[in-house]
């Protein structure tokens, strides 16, 4: 609460007026009442029972009143602009001035020395915590039928919050995926392949077949992405992967000259869940042009360089990826370098894990593929 009461006395005196405090703390301020309340109300319970001396403690329309109502909406609307609030938070860490509130606000006592992004989480732990509670004051509970009451409201509260989380990792995969899409150039098919001709009045019967929108599927996930090299005949070339959960995909980048923050590109939104080299060329404005076609990860073979070609051609760290065709036909070799042994043991043991749950799961997910999960009605 000092970070929100801190940002509003700032707008009033006319400072910081651009930053949005909806976008940076949602409905807390609600969220903060409504806990209170909630807080007052159970430990009045707690102390009438103490004072009168009551062989029985009713805690059933207290929680009534909060779990099926304000309590659990409140905290659903925080929990599903968290993951928008830490994506502006971090733009805003990038102004001067935001960072020196951000500064004074956590010397204050009250924060315990925690950070600003340590206490927007908190609402969203606090939530996960209430059915431990309702689930201890079950249990000490002896009426049979507040007893059941007790445990249907627990159990509407542990679907609310499943339902929940599926909600915010969607959110927060589309964010992910839509930043992708904005920097993964894909080049036609005659610009990586000069073998291939096509004559420039034939080009726009391709182009409407293109798949720029590859990334916007909502069963694909972003495993791991890193930087790596790749050697080819003439040169070794700085590559930048991507492992999702259905294929792997290799480009390499162009950093653009205009830095964060310029003048001409003011700011550039940066999606915090992506490694910091990946958030630094966002940041620079770069780009990912894609270097083949996707590989499936059921048509990759993956393959570790022996000692003895290590030491002969001079490879360090190097593995071999090989895209094959339907037919075992072997149609693409990468023969990829990464920093240190221990980055490419840790590419190799993902992208193998990855294949595995592929194929595991390849014939559960074509048959629930257009199937979209039913949204709670509870709560």
């Amino acid at each position: 609460k000092v970070f929100l009461n801190t940002l509003k006395y700032l707008q009033t005196n006319e400072f910081l007026l651009d930053v949005d405090l909806w976008g940076l703390f949602a409905n807390l301020e609600e969220l903060i009442q409504v806990s209170l309340s909630f807080v007052t109300d159970f430990f009045k319970i707690v102390k009438d029972h103490v004072t009168a001396s009551d062989s029985s403690l009713d805690f059933l329309s207290v929680l009534t009143k909060y779990f099926q109502g304000n309590l659990c909406q409140t905290h659903q609307i925080y929990c599903l602009h968290y993951t928008s609030a830490v994506f502006y938070l971090e733009n805003l860490k990038q102004r001067e001035d935001f960072g020196i509130y951000l500064k004074w606000c956590e010397q204050k006592e009250q924060c315990n020395r925690l950070h600003l992004p340590e206490l927007l989480v908190a609402p969203l732990h606090r939530l996960t915590r209430y059915p431990l509670l309702l689930y201890n004051i079950w249990k000490r509970s002896s009426d049979a039928t507040q007893k059941a009451s007790i445990h249907s409201i627990k159990e509407k509260v542990e679907k609310s919050i499943r339902d929940l989380e599926g909600k915010v990792k969607w959110l927060d995969n589309f964010q992910k995926f839509r930043q992708l899409q904005e920097i993964i150039i894909w080049p036609p098919l005659w610009d990586r392949d000069k073998r291939f001709f096509i004559p420039e009045y034939l080009k726009h019967i391709l182009r409407e077949n293109m798949s720029e929108n590859i990334l916007s599927s909502n069963t694909r996930e972003l495993l791991r992405e890193g930087r790596l090299t790749l050697a080819e005949s003439t040169r070794i070339l700085d590559v930048y992967l991507f492992l999702f959960n259905d294929f792997l995909l290799i480009t390499k980048t162009k950093r653009n000259k205009k830095k964060y923050g310029g003048s001409d590109t003011g700011l550039i939104p940066v999606c915090p869940s992506f490694s910091p080299e990946l958030q630094s060329l966002i940041k620079d404005g770069g780009s990912c042009t894609v270097l083949d076609q996707p590989i499936p990860l059921d048509r990759l073979t993956l393959k570790t360089i022996d000692p003895f070609h290590v030491t002969v051609l001079g490879l360090q760290n190097a593995f071999v990826i090989q895209h094959e065709n339907r037919y075992q036909q072997c149609i693409g070799v990468f023969l990829l370098q990464a920093q240190t042994e221990m980055v490419k043991r840790t590419w190799m043991s993902q992208i193998e894990i990855a294949i595995s749950n592929y194929s595991n799961g390849h014939e559960t997910q074509k048959s629930s593929f257009f199937c979209v999960p039913a949204e709670s009605s509870e709560i």
